[in-house]
């Protein structure tokens, strides 16, 4: 069963968001053009690059590898873990900045919250990844963690098609404030039945999951049901 969220959950959860869209995806954007991210262990991180470089937070810290060093910060304020890493700070310019926090302000990061983030991405990526592989009939793109939203996510369906959706898994935001599981239509004739739970699509949160006898099992479950609904 999942345990419950940590009080500080949702201030851990904002603070590294604005980490991951201002320092971690920066990184990889100026050096590389991409933004997408990944889960790690006990946090999330750019994929490798250049150097055999990745940049990544660890729980309370900031990571920064390369060419088989490892440096290590606890994470204080952006300006700082920009510094730490040699990166100008900001989001990536190619949409509008999702985060605002302002460069020395202290980062609200406590411990229990970042591990729970940190879970919520591995059970998500697990749920995700075995639907893919499930059905490798209906093609599907790379699963990454979006820094504009801080979403996992990934597209599943044929492309050009009303059954193409949007399945990902987001660690809470303006819409729903806990964790949750969605599946998105990308053809807004599909969202109906199950899919008019939310403007997005369909979704099942962390409280509704924690009510399950088995987490893992209820989320594949809506994974499942939304690709044959969609995909048949």
């Amino acid at each position: 069963m999942l345990p419950p969220l940590p009080p500080a959950y949702a201030a851990t959860r904002d603070a590294l968001h604005a980490v991951a869209e201002q320092v971690v995806a920066a990184a990889y954007w100026h050096a590389t053009t991409h933004i997408g991210l990944r889960p790690t262990p006990r946090g999330f991180g750019t994929p490798v690059f250049g150097a055999r470089e990745c940049v990544r937070v660890d729980a309370t810290a900031i990571v920064h590898e390369r060419n088989g060093a490892t440096r290590r910060h606890e994470l204080t304020t952006l300006a700082a873990a920009a510094a730490f890493v040699g990166v100008p700070l900001g989001a990536p310019t190619v949409y509008p900045a999702a985060t605002h926090l302002a460069p020395d302000a202290p980062l609200a990061v406590d411990r229990d919250g970042a591990l729970a983030l940190a879970d919520w991405y591995a059970l998500s990526a697990a749920l995700l990844n075995d639907l893919r592989a499930a059905h490798p009939e209906a093609p599907s793109t790379e699963l990454q963690i979006w820094p504009e939203h801080f979403d996992l996510a990934c597209e599943v369906g044929e492309e050009g098609t009303g059954g193409r959706a949007n399945y990902g898994a987001s660690p809470g935001d303006e819409s729903i404030a806990e964790p949750y599981l969605y599946v998105g239509p990308q053809d807004s004739a599909r969202r109906t039945g199950a899919f008019t739970r939310c403007a997005f699509g369909a979704a099942i949160t962390y409280s509704e999951l924690q009510q399950a006898p088995e987490a893992g099992g209820a989320g594949r479950q809506f994974y499942e049901s939304a690709l044959a609904d969609l995909v048949g």
